[in-house]
């Protein structure tokens, strides 16, 4: 069970979580579709997080069309991520019925959310398939990279989930907000995802302080053994999409790169990817004191990893 009936874990409650987000509560139709068009004419995401203009041997139209095949596909691999995320929430209410009305309030909400989330993330990506002129590859499908994920002890998820979800703070906050030459249609997206992740990050440090509620030393450890393990699994995934992003850029462009080329793109956006999904999440404050209260070794151990993923 999440917790015990009406707690105040840290810093947050449920009921002021979710109070929080039932102010948010924007619609799909009011981001994407009809009317609400992307604009190939500017980048999707911002260069702190695709780091295209690393790629010395692409024209600037190339790099244009970098980012948006990367635009794609990060909001595609969050539809993945959220995919696992939705069945654990859920999986972790059920014992929670007929306990604390907020605090399930609260998961469902959040449950909710994702749901809506995935439904955005696909919503999207059919409007960008309409404008796109070539097919972008993502890697998944959710379904199955969801059960490599869950197969792991729950703490080890709810690490993963809260990384995930600080990593959506850090990203809009830090890179998007400010940034006034994405196309606001894209940008508009990204602001709507953060508002929502904003009180999920809260709750998700509820999650875990409960999860490891009564754990010794050890089995946190091993808890985090598993959360390595899911990154480790992550990061193929990340170093593969960066195949499938050069393929689409091969052929949305006709332009077949030497193999020097391809060679330092796959270096160079393999590490892009493992900042922008790895990274941002590893290196956040929250996300460090959150293993700080577990362990501090646990902690130190995360830092000295961490740098890898930068």
């Amino acid at each position: 069970m999440l917790g015990e009936a009406n707690t105040t874990k840290g810093t947050y409650n449920y009921q002021d979580t979710l109070v929080a987000s039932q102010r948010v509560n924007w619609r799909i139709e009011d981001i994407i579709g009809g009317d609400k068009k992307l604009d190939l004419g500017k980048p999707f995401m911002p260069e702190s997080l695709v780091r295209v203009n690393e790629l010395d041997f692409l024209s600037a139209d190339e790099k244009l069309r970098l980012n948006q095949i990367k635009g794609h596909a990060y909001l595609v691999i969050f539809g993945v991520v959220e995919e696992f995320i939705l069945p654990f929430l859920l999986d972790h209410v059920r014992p929670m019925l007929g306990d604390d009305d907020y605090r399930i309030r609260a998961f469902l909400q959040f449950a909710s959310e994702e749901a809506k989330h995935i439904h955005l993330f696909r919503t999207f990506e059919d409007e960008f398939k309409k404008v796109f002129p070539v097919e972008c590859n993502v890697i998944g499908p959710g379904s199955e990279v969801g059960k490599v994920v869950l197969g792991h002890q729950p703490l080890a998820v709810a690490l993963a989930i809260l990384g995930i979800e600080w990593m959506t703070q850090r990203h809009y906050i830090d890179s998007v907000k400010d940034d006034q030459d994405l196309d606001p249609q894209f940008k508009s997206l990204l602001k709507n995802h953060w508002l929502e992740e904003a009180q999920h990050a809260k709750l998700d440090m509820m999650m875990v302080d409960a999860l490891a509620e009564g754990m010794t030393e050890d089995q946190i450890a091993s808890a985090v053994d598993d959360y390595l393990s899911i990154g480790t699994f992550l990061d193929g995934g990340l170093k593969q999409q960066a195949l499938f992003d050069l393929e689409a850029l091969e052929r949305v462009t006709g332009r077949t790169f030497t193999e020097e080329e391809r060679e330092k793109y796959i270096n160079k956006m393999h590490q892009a990817n493992r900042w922008t999904y790895l990274g941002t999440g590893l290196t956040h404050p929250k996300f460090i004191e959150a293993l700080e209260k577990l362990s501090p070794a646990q902690r130190q151990r995360i830092e000295e990893i961490a740098p890898a993923f930068c």
